[in-house]
């Protein structure tokens, strides 16, 4: 497998993206340690599944990605780092002047300042190694804005900044940097919310999808966290290796219009 012998940290990993990522990491032959700030039984049974599934080593480890010395003790703790996928995110939508400051400040943290924290701690271990790859988890909104949705916006801007100057301090060596964009992803979160939003515009479930959620996607279809886990192995393969300091976009064309 491409990726034997690699460990894979992913970052706000068990749901969603990030799990989708994770799996497609072990489904490749990376050992993985997958995370989020909760420390539950069905964490730990999460990366025991994965494990047995794909035939390599993955763990749990809890770290609250709001906090820095948390976001670098995990990579610590983590023991080895040569593939980095920088996945943790919130959100919260609201125009800039009732925007709450907490919120603000949670989402900086959580999704561009947790990037920052974990890259800074990996790159030793990838230097030390000879090789490495950090996929940072942007989104089509550190291309382009929508309306109230400042903090957010604002966080994957900069993400998408911080991976063209990582992959510049990197380019002489066995290290790429690069940031995937996807537009909007299958997951349970975003499944959740098409039947409150179909009654709350009327509309069918099918309508909202189209018309609403994926208005400005022009497939019109989402992408799934498949094809995201597929993207970040591509970016982690030697096909990749003078692919650094970019981003990929995984949006159905939404940045095209």
């Amino acid at each position: 497998m491409q990726l034997s012998g690699k460990t894979a940290i992913v970052t706000g990993s068990n749901s969603g993206i990030g799990l989708g990522v994770a799996r497609s990491l072990a489904e490749a032959g990376a050992d993985v340690v997958i995370n989020s700030f909760t420390d539950n039984d069905e964490d730990h049974a999460l990366a025991d599944e994965i494990a047995k599934e794909f035939g390599v080593k993955v763990r749990y480890i809890q770290a609250d990605m709001s906090k820095g010395d948390q976001c670098r003790a995990l990579i610590e703790k983590a023991g080895a780092c040569d593939i980095l996928v920088n996945n943790a995110g919130i959100q919260h939508v609201a125009p800039i002047e009732e925007f709450p400051i907490e919120k603000w400040d949670a989402i900086i943290a959580i999704n561009m300042s947790s990037a920052f924290h974990c890259t800074a701690a990996a790159l030793p271990m990838m230097r030390k190694a000879g090789w490495g790859r950090v996929v940072n988890i942007a989104s089509a909104h550190g291309l382009t804005a929508s309306p109230y949705k400042s903090a957010y916006v604002t966080a994957k801007h900069g993400v998408v900044g911080m991976t063209k100057t990582v992959a510049l301090e990197t380019a002489k060596e066995h290290i790429t940097v690069n940031a995937i964009c996807p537009g909007y992803v299958k997951t349970p979160l975003v499944e959740a919310q098409i039947p409150d939003t179909a009654k709350k515009y009327d509309m069918s479930e099918e309508e909202v999808i189209e018309k609403v959620i994926l208005d400005r996607q022009p497939s019109k279809e989402f992408a799934t966290v498949e094809q995201i886990g597929g993207t970040a192995v591509f970016l982690c393969s030697d096909a990749a290796a003078q692919i650094t300091g970019t981003t990929i976009s995984v949006d159905g064309g939404w940045t095209a219009l």
